[in-house]
């Protein structure tokens, strides 16, 4: 079967998805920066209209292939055969739709929030919204790497402008992390562009059979910039402190997408591109994503902040979507993807619930709260759904994909499967302590006289319930979407590369 399928639309959808935001942001430009009012509108204007132009994604679809849908290919640098290159898959395709999902929920949550700088603020948000579009899109890796470098200054602004009181070191440090990743996958794409004969076609990249040398190094160079993201363990102390310091929709596009992006270039360029030095690497990956879910679990249980903790808590649930990934198997690698989403829709929930009741306090000190059901119950009705959907509660969403993740790691170490599951019990004592600490207990007076959510953070907080519980209860409409596409992938891994003994295998042993 081809790899790639007609685009049978007939319409630009992938690409009017990528500059609808962008129009919007130029839009937002031209505006008086003193009609904050009218500023607002048109950035949820625009945001709810890429949402809208996305859903036929969702309809259309054809799940009984692996092969990219959706397609526009154009020349766009034909001396260096570099083209403008679109289209999804099934791997890909669930990861914009929440994109445009999570643009307007940012919006919404920053409504009132956001007092200075109110233009450029929506600006970024929608900036940052087509980027996020834009790497999931990418079948041309130097246009990906444009979307993956592009998203760089619009969240360091976010987090730099616009965030808490050491919100330039969070900034610099969530730069200079991400930046350092992504110069050595930078070096790999151009290797990788010469051996190839000047290629920057991703598909046509993912069926060179590499030597094992090169594959080894390729693997470390995108291992890089990928781990950076995800964030894996040790690389991953940029994270707490860019979530703390971030406003609310910082953190959650951080949450629900940026970090996502990680695990998202193992599946489209280590796994299929570099397959033999992927298998080779796999106890590696294992054991620290084992060390991620474990180590992200306990570091929880020390917090007295809010939003860190929740920050230490993507470390733990993202190893077990690392744990996924590399298993190599068809439970764990379609666990580890739903598990992305997932993670996206709670955690991103989470920042958003924390969100607003940060904007009545001022405060994100666990110590401060206390009693906060007794006064906002609807409230403390939707926290606790986020609470039990990240704890992994039968009929949610997090304990489908983190189901399927333990099988899948159970087949492929047994030992692996032991110790993440011991990851599960930490996560339940953790998130049912803070909201223990938080809505019950003595009531705090801090919190005595705040106000129930209203209608706004209502409709920014449902549409992430409504999730939790679709995909918990019926989560083959979504997990059909990577069937094939996972299918394919893993018999890339499993036939692909060039067998023998190497320099890197030696090096290998050595590490072993």
């Amino acid at each position: 079967m081809e790899q790639v399928m007609t685009n049978t639309m007939g319409f630009p959808i992938l690409s009017s998805l990528i500059f609808l935001p962008v129009i919007g942001a130029v839009v937002l430009l031209l505006l008086n920066r003193t009609n904050e009012n009218l500023i607002k509108w048109v950035a949820l204007l625009f945001s709810v209209g890429t949402f809208l132009v996305s859903l036929p994604l969702f309809s259309t679809f054809d799940k009984t292939t692996h092969a990219m849908q959706f397609v526009e290919r154009h020349a766009w640098i034909p001396s260096w055969n570099i083209n403008y290159y679109l289209g999804l898959d099934g791997i890909s395709i669930l990861f914009v739709l929440l994109s445009t999902l999570v643009a307007i929920l940012c919006v919404l949550i920053s409504w009132n929030s956001v007092k200075m700088k109110v233009k450029e603020f929506f600006i970024s948000i929608l900036i940052v919204e087509s980027a996020m579009i834009g790497v999931f899109c990418s079948l041309d890796f130097f246009l990906f790497y444009i979307f993956w470098e592009a998203m760089l200054i619009p969240m360091y602004l976010l987090i730099g402008v616009w965030g808490g009181p050491n919100r330039v070191y969070a900034a610099v440090k969530f730069f200079l992390y991400t930046l350092v990743g992504s110069v050595l996958m930078l070096v790999g794409i151009i290797t990788l562009y010469l051996y190839a004969g000047r290629t920057f076609d991703i598909l046509a990249l993912s069926k060179l059979i590499l030597p094992y040398d090169m594959q080894f190094w390729l693997f470390w160079a995108f291992f890089a910039a990928f781990a950076v993201k995800v964030p894996m363990f040790p690389v991953h102390t940029w994270l707490p402190d860019a979530h703390t310091e971030a406003p609310t929709a910082g953190s959650v596009i951080l949450a629900a997408i940026l970090i996502k992006m990680g695990a998202y270039g193992f599946l489209r360029f280590s796994l299929p591109m570099l397959p033999e030095a992927s298998r080779a690497m796999t106890p590696v990956m294992i054991g620290l994503s084992v060390i991620a879910i474990i180590y992200g679990g306990v570091i929880c249980l020390a917090q007295t902040d809010l939003k860190r903790l929740i920050a230490y808590s993507s470390v733990s649930h993202m190893g077990f979507v690392t744990l996924g990934i590399f298993a190599l198997n068809v439970q764990g690698m379609e666990g580890g993807i739903l598990q992305m989403l997932n993670h996206g829709i709670v955690t991103g929930g989470l920042f958003l619930g924390v969100g607003a009741i940060y904007d009545r306090t001022h405060t994100r000190q666990i110590a401060d709260y206390g009693g906060v059901a007794s006064v906002m119950p609807v409230y403390a009705s939707i926290f606790i759904v986020f609470t039990l959907a990240s704890i992994g509660l039968p009929a949610t969403n997090g304990f489908v994909g983190e189901f399927l993740i333990l099988l899948g790691g159970f087949k492929a170490s047994q030992w692996a499967g032991v110790l993440s599951a011991t990851g599960i019990i930490i996560g339940a004592g953790y998130m049912l302590w803070l909201y223990q600490r938080v809505f019950f207990m003595e009531t705090n007076q801090k919190v005595a006289g705040l106000s129930d959510i209203g209608a706004r953070e209502l409709a920014a907080l449902l549409p992430m319930v409504v999730l939790i519980f679709w995909i918990g209860v019926y989560p083959t409409a979504f997990l059909g979407f990577m069937h094939e596409s996972v299918r394919h992938l893993l018999e890339r891994v499993s036939d692909g590369g060039v067998h023998g003994v190497s320099v890197a295998h030696n090096v290998l042993e050595i590490l072993k």
